[in-house]
């Protein structure tokens, strides 16, 4: 739903508010993102197009969203500085906010992800 307005401008003030503190408010991430802080810990991936947000299809960034990256895959001890919305965000919500960020994407990559869409 990255095409439609009302839906896109919902999940941009979801993921101000929920998001931003640590993917920033331009979707930038977390410095050093790829390398794991002093707490063992990776910090906030950015969402644009420099990160790998796209690289993972629908499916997987909204069970992440909702679950976690420990119920994701399969390793219930995995820490992450990642919250879990299941309670928090209506499925709705976290499609909105997914849908804002895919929006956000130069066409290029929201064709590529189309693509890896349509294969699965």
């Amino acid at each position: 739903m990255p095409s439609d307005p009302d839906v896109v401008a919902l999940g941009q003030t979801i993921y101000a508010e929920n998001c931003a503190s640590c993917h920033g408010a331009n979707l930038e991430g977390q410095p050093n993102w790829r390398s794991p802080g002093p707490d063992g810990r990776l910090p906030a991936p950015p969402h644009d197009e420099t990160g790998h947000t796209w690289h993972h299809n629908g499916d997987t960034l909204f069970r992440l969203t909702k679950y976690g990256t420990g119920a994701l895959i399969g390793d219930p001890d995995y820490e992450s500085n990642m919250p879990t919305y299941e309670g928090v965000l209506t499925d709705d919500e976290i499609i909105a906010v997914l849908s804002y960020i895919k929006s956000t994407w130069p066409q290029a990559i929201r064709e590529r992800h189309d693509e890896m869409e349509n294969r699965q």
